[in-house]
């Protein structure tokens, strides 16, 4: 039985069951997370709210209850959307200053689809500037902060997303996941964070980083609450041509199936690193063998090629980034230097005053792969190790049905203490993996060090994102760590 979840905010589930009730309303709960969103301003989680039109639609959500015509579970929930998903008529500025003042025309299939069912957005939450960052502090709208310990990044590049479920403010917020965005943070601020299958939810109105890697997914309290997230937002689009033709998911129709006959595997190259901080493989063991006793098997497994992981999305993510940002130039996109006197001053100008350090260092890291004389030694080279390793996945699920590791080498690290970038980028060594394979990961929080959560992360096959929450959700039912709340935020 799931212990007493003390001073934890209501889950979305617990919160559709009080509004069943007739114990409050979506009007109340929308006004309550906009109360604590300006609460919680010092920890710069939220970049705009939408206070008059949330409040609209949380009244038209109670009409439609009073007349007993709920969408789904997820029918009046205030959520929080990250800075680089589209909400039309709503500022949109993936924290960069190139894109400063500008209102998306359109929302993304994952808004519109939230929306559909019920789901009510409040506002923006903070990144790194077009997510590139581990740590949310390269943002044009200044860092935030890890609601745990204020002097802590909260991860990222979804780290307002994550603070925002932490705090209390909303119950579920979407993030991107473009190298372990989701899963990173979710672990720094001991939440769940889901990155599901690549293709799975359409990518239709997500600002593009790295078009083979990004993946929209949810956070939350949760294994349960990502599901029904899962099974609301995901499905084909006809206007992603990656996206996934199969049909919406059932994650939440299978996530009490237990553990019984499941094989973990636990890879050999993750858990021999001597980067990782002992008290996080102590958790993680010790999160494993409770799953064990539960009625899985554990049995090691190897992905021989994990330590060319990093390096391999570093190069594959900096070309695409370097291609996709092209388009942010002064003149289709993005804010036009006022300094310009020609059309060669503008593109440099505009884009040398409109894009931070860190996303200059990307952009140039990647047209340097791509250039002539380059491309086969670096990028194609990349291409052809991104192959090995989704062998090694596909050859450890013959073993295995699920892969669990550490979300992160160590816990969340202090304000300013990596913007050395080669220091930041080894901080996603354990997660960048599964975005060059397309497979699904879920990081849940397993245990603390010094009052810092720690995370458990778990990699399902390409296709079965059930895999991973269900195992989630069962190591939740029997665990309290995440109804452990930082301290002063207790509703």
């Amino acid at each position: 039985m799931r212990d007493d979840p003390g001073n934890r905010p209501p889950t979305a589930m617990e919160l559709q069951n009080m509004l069943a009730e007739g114990q409050t309303t979506s009007v109340q709960l929308v006004e309550d997370a906009l109360s604590r969103a300006k609460a919680s301003e010092d920890l710069g989680i939220f970049v705009s709210l939408r206070e008059d039109s949330a409040i609209k639609e949380a009244q038209a959500s109670d009409r439609v209850r009073s007349e007993k015509k709920a969408r789904s579970r997820l029918e009046g929930i205030p959520v929080a959307i990250k800075d680089n998903i589209a909400i039309a008529g709503e500022p949109l500025s993936c924290g960069s200053k190139i894109l400063d003042g500008y209102s998306s025309p359109f929302s993304s299939t994952a808004v519109e689809r939230l929306r559909a069912f019920g789901a009510i957005p409040i506002g923006a939450t903070n990144m790194d500037e077009f997510a590139m960052g581990s740590s949310t502090e390269h943002s044009i709208h200044g860092s935030t902060l890890n609601p745990w310990q204020k002097d802590r990044v909260p991860g990222g590049s979804s780290g307002g997303s994550a603070a925002a479920v932490a705090a209390g403010v909303v119950p579920i917020a979407l993030g991107s996941d473009t190298g372990g965005s989701i899963r990173q943070p979710a672990s720094f601020c001991g939440v769940v964070g889901m990155k599901p299958t690549y293709g799975r939810i359409s990518r239709w109105g997500l600002v593009a980083f790295a078009s083979s890697l990004d993946q929209i997914g949810p956070i939350a309290h949760t294994a349960e609450d990502c599901a029904l997230v899962l099974d609301c937002i995901g499905g084909s689009d006809s206007r992603d041509s990656t996206c996934l033709p199969s049909g919406s998911t059932d994650c939440y129709g299978v996530l009490n199936a237990g553990l019984e006959n499941l094989v973990i595997g636990l890879p050999k190259e993750y858990f021999q690193s001597t980067g990782v901080d002992a008290a996080v493989l102590e958790k993680v063991y010790a999160a494993v063998k409770h799953l064990e006793e539960s009625g899985a098997e554990l049995r090691e497994i190897s992905l021989p090629h994990t330590e060319y992981a990093v390096s391999t999305y570093y190069l594959v993510a900096t070309a695409e980034a370097s291609s996709n940002l092209a388009r942010y130039d002064g003149a289709r996109y993005g804010k036009r230097s006022d300094a310009a006197r020609s059309l060669v001053g503008m593109y440099e100008g505009s884009r040398s005053e409109g894009f931070g350090e860190e996303v200059k260092r990307r952009i140039l890291l990647g047209t340097y792969v791509l250039s002539a004389g380059y491309y086969d030694a670096y990028y194609r080279k990349a291409q052809k190790v991104r192959t090995l390793l989704r062998r090694d996945f596909e050859e450890a699920f013959l073993e295995c049905d699920v892969i669990a590791t550490p979300t992160c080498p160590e816990v969340a690290f202090p304000l300013g203490s990596k913007l050395d970038p080669l220091a930041m980028y080894l901080s996603d060594v354990f997660t960048v993996s599964a975005n060059l394979v397309g497979v699904p990961g879920v990081s849940l929080p397993c245990g603390f060090k010094e009052g810092l959560p720690i995370g458990l992360q778990l990699l399902g096959q390409a296709g079965d994102d059930a895999m991973p929450l269900r195992i989630a959700h069962e190591y939740q039912k029997a665990t309290n760590f995440h109804c452990a709340v930082p301290p002063g935020m207790a509703p």
